[in-house]
């Protein structure tokens, strides 16, 4: 476990210290678990291949699923993009911050556990206002699947996560009791935009078209 990590717990409020003692975890290849939009997410820097491996590790993942990524600003996710499609400056514009994770081209040279078996990438910008923070402070893109192994239902709280993972994730973030709708998922990887998972954010079929 690194210096300073252990367990936290957040009434929702920006907590400068919290911000900066998560991200100096995360800095340090180290990995975090809190709430995110919804469901709790296990959190690791893009930067650190250790973490990202640490992280595979613990998920039980398959090699070719890829983590979601969170951004803190549209500069973040051109950092981890190859392009952006008009109906993804849209979507983003309407809905970012918040629960809605769009499928992108990937930026070439992104790690192997960001995009799996397709040159993808799948990226959001958080609306709760400490993680945002916190992506923010990292100063990079960072990976956020959620906080379960492969095959198990997501935890919904600081005490499932811990059950599950123990000393093996470096900082647990207490925020409640979590949703259980994880994010809504949109390919604009194509011709068209398409809805790939039904979530948090309600979208329908009209709303991906872009307006003349």
């Amino acid at each position: 476990m690194l210096p300073g990590s252990g367990d936290a717990v957040t009434n929702g409020a920006v907590d400068p210290e919290l911000v900066e003692r998560a991200a100096a975890v995360l800095k340090g290849g180290g990995i975090v678990a809190m709430r995110t939009d919804t469901q709790y997410g296990l959190l690791a820097s893009v930067n650190r291949h250790d973490a990202l491996r640490r992280l595979a590790e613990l998920k039980r993942r398959a090699e070719d699923k890829p983590f979601l990524l969170l951004a803190s600003d549209w500069i973040g996710v051109r950092s981890v993009t190859r392009s952006l499609p008009p109906v993804a400056r849209m979507l983003g514009a309407r809905h970012w911050p918040g629960p809605l994770t769009l499928v992108l081209p990937a930026e070439a040279g992104l790690p192997g556990e960001v995009i799996g078996a397709g040159p993808t990438v799948a990226v959001r910008v958080p609306g709760d206002p400490l993680l945002l923070a916190i992506v923010g402070a990292v100063r990079c893109a960072v990976a956020a699947p959620s906080a379960n192994p492969a095959g198990e239902p997501p935890a919904r709280s600081a005490e499932e996560v811990r059950a599950r993972f123990g000393d093996a994730v470096d900082l647990v973030i207490d925020g409640g009791v979590a949703e259980e709708r994880p994010s809504t998922v949109v390919n604009c990887t194509g011709q068209t935009a398409e809805i790939i998972r039904e979530g948090a954010l309600s979208l329908s079929p009209g709303d991906l078209e872009i307006q003349a």
